[in-house]
């Protein structure tokens, strides 16, 4: 990726994986709410087979849809849409998320005032409005995980001492620095973006934006939640769900401690992963439960424990892609 002259404010980077009507939408009120702002949307099409390459080309012949011609996941997906863009800003948005009026001028107007963040997130809700907490994480810490290990992290769900990646119960309606935002609604500046290296590009899906996050902020670039900020996001909508999911967002975390922390430290990470999942596993087997995801998980922990780029072919059935950035 090479840095361009911006001709627009901002391009939104939207990443599609059969998700059309979502996608539409997505696109819909991103252009129905960006007031005086010029703005690019880039869309990424991960091999869909649902139409909807043609069905946002119909709606919105202005966008720019590009079709990767397969499932490239996220991160790779991304870095092609930011190749393609010609913004100050990038802004990678879920396809089934909702903008909401006046969020994105407000996000905009926040990052070019607040130069001392770089990396900005918002606020998510669900479609009753309530919130969705998604948008933001508290970074793994060794005493995070083994809260996961002995399950009082569940036990005691949004306790800032026993599930401190939740970040306790903040409804995200305040500016406030964080450790990690998310890929559903985060926007950098494309220089900063490029000056980072885009996302890392072998991770396939799950952590490529808490890894981004670790590593903007080890150069130093502060990350912050701008609440004005607002989508509805249905989490989720173009992966899979229970026990698949599960394995999937396993290898992301792997793969996450194994960049981001020390051999020894991501060595102990891993174990205490394993040891909450087995944990989990064990109580849904005695408890008899019929729907059992996390059986499913340590069920298939060979295809996740060792992380990306084993996980891309344990989980997807993919071999490793090469780079498209």
């Amino acid at each position: 990726m090479t840095a361009t002259t911006p001709t627009a404010d901002v391009a939104v980077i939207i990443v599609s994986f059969n998700t059309r009507d979502d996608t539409v939408a997505c696109v819909d009120s991103v252009l129905a709410h960006r007031e005086d702002l010029d703005v690019q949307v880039v869309v990424v099409d991960n091999g869909s087979v649902d139409g909807s390459p043609e069905a946002l080309r119909r709606a919105h012949p202005e966008i720019d849809v590009i079709e990767a011609g397969e499932n490239l996941g996220f991160a790779r997906a991304v870095n092609l849409g930011v190749h393609h863009a010609h913004a100050e800003y990038v802004l990678l948005l879920n396809p089934d998320a909702v903008m909401l009026p006046e969020s994105l001028p407000r996000m905009i107007a926040f990052a070019r005032s607040h130069p001392q963040y770089r990396v900005f997130g918002g606020r998510t809700l669900r479609e009753d409005r309530t919130l969705e907490p998604s948008s933001c994480w508290g970074a793994p810490t060794l005493w995070s995980l083994t809260m996961f290990a002995t399950m009082l992290s569940t036990v005691f769900k949004h306790s800032p001492i026993f599930d401190p990646e939740s970040l306790g119960r903040w409804p995200r309606d305040t500016v406030r620095e964080v450790p990690i935002v998310t890929g559903c609604l985060m926007l950098v500046a494309r220089t900063d973006f490029l000056a980072l290296g885009g996302m890392d590009e072998e991770i396939f899906l799950y952590g490529e934006d808490a890894e981004f996050s670790a590593r903007a902020a080890a150069h130093g670039m502060s990350l912050v939640v701008v609440p004005e900020a607002t989508i509805i996001h249905t989490v989720g909508g173009s992966t899979a769900s229970g026990g698949s999911k599960g394995s999937m967002v396993l290898a992301g975390k792997v793969t996450y401690l194994d960049k981001v922390w020390t051999p020894r430290r991501a060595a102990i990470g891993k174990f205490l992963l394993l040891t909450g999942v087995a944990a989990r596993a064990l109580l849904e087997k005695s408890l008899r439960r019929p729907h059992r995801p996390w059986s499913t998980v340590w069920q298939r922990r060979n295809d996740w424990r060792a992380g990306y780029p084993h996980a891309e072919a344990a989980l997807f059935g993919r071999q490793i892609a090469t780079s498209h950035s």
